[in-house]
């Protein structure tokens, strides 16, 4: 009985989960109100608050459900073990444009981060979350940048806190334009793409050590 509980009480937290990505698209997140979510989801409101805080705790929970399949490739690439940091992080790249283009999840939760979230009212502390997910992220690309140069896959004087702003930048702005004018295969040009992200890394003069001051994350 306790474990079909448990089980009830994830399909209750997935099915939210699910009805606050519609809810929030289509009305925005700052407008939406977790009684929308709690009637799209088919809940009460207090199944709502049982599993989340409030709707920045709501989001945050999104969030985690869009990069938890990435995350085992983001480790390998990061891990100083890892044989082919740069390998992995190549097919993490690709993954995540191909998943943007082709999962209808995906596409709605950039769609939802990028376009129909205000920083404002009651969300005003998701602003410091999203802060803190990109200063850790920038921080991780660093990191699988420094295993690639370890292992000679990368320059040996490349900046890797510079390339990795950089590199997190591209990707952020080739997955926004795509979104708001989706007018070529994503998918299919992914590889290519990603390839000249990486083309950048290993060429640019700009992203060499000492070319001017060094940033650290």
């Amino acid at each position: 009985m306790a474990r079909r509980t448990k089980e009830d009480a994830e399909t209750t937290r997935l099915q939210i989960l699910d009805a606050a990505e519609h809810v929030f698209q289509t009305h925005g997140v700052s407008r939406a109100s977790l009684a929308e979510v709690a009637k799209a989801a088919g809940v009460s409101r207090g199944a709502i608050y049982w599993h989340f805080e409030n709707k920045i705790d709501l989001f945050q929970a999104m969030l985690e459900r869009l990069r938890l399949p990435l995350e085992e490739l983001a480790r390998a690439s990061e891990h100083e073990d890892e044989p082919d940091p740069l390998g992995c992080m190549r097919e993490l790249l690709i993954i995540a444009l191909t998943r943007l283009a082709d999962d209808p999840q995906t596409r709605r939760m950039h769609d939802i981060l990028r376009y129909k979230c205000e920083h404002t009212g009651e969300l005003l502390g998701l602003r410091e979350r999203m802060q803190a997910l990109s200063i850790e992220c920038d921080q991780r690309i660093a990191k699988a940048l420094g295993n690639a140069v370890n292992k000679g896959q990368l320059p040996i004087d490349l900046d890797c806190s510079r390339a990795a702003i950089g590199l997190h930048a591209y990707l952020e702005g080739l997955e926004a334009n795509w979104l708001l004018v989706p007018n070529y295969d994503l998918a299919a040009q992914a590889p290519a793409l990603v390839d000249a992200m990486l083309d950048m890394l290993r060429n640019s003069p700009a992203l060499r050590l000492g070319r001017s001051a060094s940033l650290t994350l």
